[in-house]
């Protein structure tokens, strides 16, 4: 079983990820994790992709679904994967599907965690991070014991710049931009399944379910 996760940032679709590829045994891949593994291990994928990110430039489509395609060769692949991250614009989507015709594979899923702009912002301005330790909180729904101070340490909690309403917006601009068209892309291809995402994590998650089987 081979799933995409679609999803504006802060839609909760990588929390989602994690728990379909925990519960159908599946790897659950992320490009941000293949880039990091790659460079780290000194691959020559990872080395091309460095030369471009250093100069701070996007690493080509190409690159990238090589780097893809290498991982999901790999033996713990053989039964599906959940793709998170990738891909994020049409070109990516095409390349990838060419890349995949030609194992005689396809994408069998699309999995669209539906969110409003307006609950994205009020969810995301709503965290708060330890910078010290690494834990993370939720005004309204994970609040810390003590307003402002972390339970695990005892250390400030921040608002991250990330998190600032104005930085969200800003991000869901490109996401509506460049990544919102493979809604249209993946339903053409009658892949396309929508979850409401702003119900209980839990619920999302039966409802996905509900779909894969």
């Amino acid at each position: 079983m081979k799933i995409i996760m679609l999803g504006a940032p802060g839609a909760g679709k990588g929390t989602q990820a994690k728990m379909i590829a925990e519960k159908y045994g599946i790897p659950h891949i992320s490009t941000g994790d293949i880039f990091r593994a790659n460079i780290k291990n000194g691959t020559e994928l990872g080395m091309k992709a460095k030369s471009f990110m250093d100069k701070g430039e996007l690493v080509p489509d190409e690159l990238t679904v090589s780097m893809l395609l290498d991982r999901v060769g790999k033996p713990d692949c053989k039964d599906g994967y959940v793709l998170d991250g990738f891909p994020r614009t049409i070109p990516q989507a095409e390349e990838l599907d060419k890349a995949l015709s030609g194992r005689n594979e396809e994408i069998d899923f699309a999995v669209d965690v539906d969110v409003p702009d307006e609950n994205i912002v009020k969810r995301m301005s709503g965290r708060r991070a330890c910078l010290k330790c690494g834990a993370t909180y939720h005004m309204e729904h994970i609040p810390p014991r003590k307003e402002g101070v972390c339970d695990s340490c005892g250390s400030e909690l921040v608002l991250r710049d990330d998190d600032k309403a104005e930085t969200v917006q800003k991000r869901l601009q490109v996401y509506h931009e460049q990544t919102q068209p493979l809604i249209e892309f993946y339903t053409r291809k009658g892949i396309l399944k929508t979850v409401d995402g702003t119900q209980d994590m839990k619920d999302v998650f039966g409802a996905i379910v509900g779909i894969l089987g």
